[in-house]
């Protein structure tokens, strides 16, 4: 397979038309190896309009990597700089992680699959990607009361759905920090741009619709009235 015209296609093809227009951000895409971050068995997929599958061991996960065109819009919506602290919740195979290291100063991912974050660890290594650490657990215990005040971060990435926001995601955050989450009940989802004012409030649009599903780890809001 010939990987860098596959690459080209997948930038021209999706990436483009779906307004992701950054040059840096496409540069970016087409020089980092997408096919070094996906199963052997998939590396055909790797540039595809899909989810490719992450499996270990030669058995599915149940998890897959986000489409190209998402990432493309993640990163261009993100604008991160290079003095820039980042955490990513869902770390899958570590391909999102090292697109953010490549434009930030450091990217925390926090990954609930023991073997997922083992995958993303070592292809981040063998990509030599240095400034990128992954985490073993559970994403939303970063926002577990009493966890607020440990490093607050200046752009922050939920790569799956949430039923809603974490209440304390505010106060993780730098003034000016930008945040992309995927909110709603699988599979109508909107993918939201919020940012962080000098005050904390959070201003927020929505970038476009989506059917990502849930993170795991996060608990959906009670549905029982009085």
């Amino acid at each position: 397979m010939d990987f860098e015209r596959a690459r080209f296609n997948m930038v021209e093809q999706q990436i483009r038309p779906w307004d992701v227009l950054d040059p840096e951000v496409l540069d970016l895409l087409m020089a980092t190896r997408r096919e070094d971050f996906v199963s052997p068995q998939h590396r055909d997929l790797a540039f595809s309009d899909i989810e490719v599958p992450i499996v270990l061991d030669g058995k599915p996960t149940g998890e897959a990597m986000l489409f190209p065109r998402v990432e493309g819009r993640i990163l261009q919506a993100l604008a991160l700089k290079k003095h820039e602290n980042v955490l990513l919740i869902g770390a899958g195979s570590g391909y999102l992680a090292a697109l953010m290291a490549y434009r930030s100063r450091k990217v925390s991912a926090l990954e609930i699959h023991p073997g997922i974050a083992q995958l993303a660890a070592r292809n981040l290594k063998d990509a030599g990607i240095s400034n990128a650490q992954v985490i073993e657990g559970n994403g939303a215990d970063r926002f577990a009361a009493g966890k607020t005040g440990e490093e607050r971060f200046d752009a922050i990435v939920f790569s799956g759905s949430l039923s809603a926001l974490p209440e304390t995601l505010s106060a993780c955050l730098n003034p000016g920090a930008r945040v992309v989450a995927f909110v709603g009940e699988f599979p109508v989802v909107q993918a939201l741009l919020l940012t962080a004012g000098a005050q904390g409030a959070l201003s927020s649009q929505v970038m476009f619709e989506t059917a990502l599903k849930p993170l795991r780890g996060f608990a959906k809001p009670s549905s029982f009235k009085f």
